[in-house]
């Protein structure tokens, strides 16, 4: 059996062109204003390991860099299905491992890619982005120009053609960058347009274009990117996610273990009557709610008190199991108990539990009714300290 999460360095080596592009980016003195760079590109153009250079780049000057996220497919500190925004203090040793960290502010999109619900899509973006202008605002407030100094990186997915483009360009009229990141490869049709490319829509924009070249050579001189199946990935991730259930020291190394621990591990009891439940990019009837939720992937939520506000997203969840007489649902998540207690809201989408776990022998059962633990959700857990912080402030 194949280990699970098991990863090494490959020896990236950072081309010259990057590295001062980062460091030019990073010690613009043109502008007052911290760098928000928007990095953008084809797919398998090395868009991720650049935004993690830039992110030790500027962590160099910087104590705090704020990291959004728009790619739902393959997020780099997040589950899939997940936008989030997320404050980074420290520098990333290892560029080949991939890391999950808890977001300052997380939205379930519930699929692997915008097409489904663009406007969804853009509408989580802007949510993030005002959260990561307030956070700078506050942090003016309470401390010194130093510490406001909150510099941002976008990663975007590399769908940049039809309706991918128009969802960048999107992208950037919600976001003020100030640098602008475009990654080229060789293969021309596959690049954006040349120059400025969102100038054609937002002739006001002032941001700065970086171009720099794809890399895709190592130290060793073998490819840079990393081939795998996308779904693969996923899945790997999924699983990385869903092993923060059991204690670090504790020996899970490969699917079958995993996929047992998941299986025999003590679930939350959810009571239905303390949660809503919402399917997303789909309509379900009434009396398929439950078919449909069982044995899935949810996102665990916090709705808002504000209609026009989304749902902040705790983390997700399995669906282990549904007694409808008993009233409960039957819940396998890393999410700690005090905060799962907030939660009011289930998010189905299209995330679907790795298909590695289910095919384990005896494992992952859609069915449970022992060894549960209780939510006590009481009146004050849902109180306005749990609606606030669910609020784009």
């Amino acid at each position: 059996m194949a280990a699970f999460g098991a990863a090494t360095s490959t020896g990236i080596h950072i081309p010259e062109e990057w590295s001062t592009a980062a460091a030019a980016i990073a010690n613009d003195s043109t502008t007052s204003l911290p760098p928000l760079v928007f990095i953008c590109g084809a797919k398998n153009t090395g868009k991720t390991t650049f935004s993690r250079y830039l992110l030790n780049t500027l962590l160099l000057r910087y104590k705090r860099v704020a990291y959004l996220d728009t790619d739902v497919g393959q997020p780099e500190f997040t589950p899939p299905g997940c936008l989030s925004l997320t404050i980074i203090d420290e520098a990333t040793p290892d560029f080949t491992i991939p890391c999950l960290k808890t977001p300052q502010r997380c939205y379930f999109f519930g699929d692997i890619s915008s097409k489904r619900d663009p406007k969804a899509y853009l509408s989580c973006i802007s949510a993030l982005y005002d959260h990561y202008t307030k956070e700078q605002q506050i942090s003016s407030k309470n401390g010194s120009s130093a510490a406001a100094e909150l510099p941002l990186i976008i990663n975007t997915p590399g769908w940049v053609k039809g309706i991918g483009y128009d969802i960048l360009l999107g992208m950037l009229d919600v976001i003020a960058a100030t640098h602008v990141v475009k990654i080229n490869i060789s293969s021309e049709s596959k690049n954006l347009p040349a120059g400025a490319f969102w100038l054609e829509r937002n002739n006001d924009h002032s941001a700065k274009l970086v171009e720099i070249t794809s890399a895709r050579k190592d130290s060793r001189n073998q490819s840079l990117l990393v081939r795998k199946e996308a779904h693969l990935i996923r899945e790997l991730r999924l699983m990385a996610y869903f092993r923060q259930c059991f204690p670090s020291n504790m020996s899970i190394t490969t699917v079958k273990e995993l996929a047992h621990a998941l299986s025999s591990h003590t679930p939350y009891q959810v009571p239905i009557s303390s949660i809503k439940i919402r399917h997303l990019h789909c309509e379900v009837p009434n009396t398929e709610v439950f078919y449909s939720l069982n044995a899935t992937i949810v996102g665990l939520a916090v709705s808002c008190e504000d209609s026009q506000s989304l749902p902040v997203c705790a983390g997700l969840g399995i669906v282990r199991g549904i007694d409808v007489l008993k009233n409960i649902i039957y819940l396998i998540t890393p999410v700690p108990q005090r905060i799962l207690a907030g939660v009011d809201l289930l998010l189905q989408g299209y995330i679907q539990i790795p298909t590695s776990l289910l095919q384990v022998q005896g494992c992952m059962s859609p069915y449970m009714s022992a060894n549960v633990i209780s939510i006590n959700y009481k009146e004050e857990d849902k109180s306005s300290p749990n609606k606030q912080s669910c609020r784009n402030e």
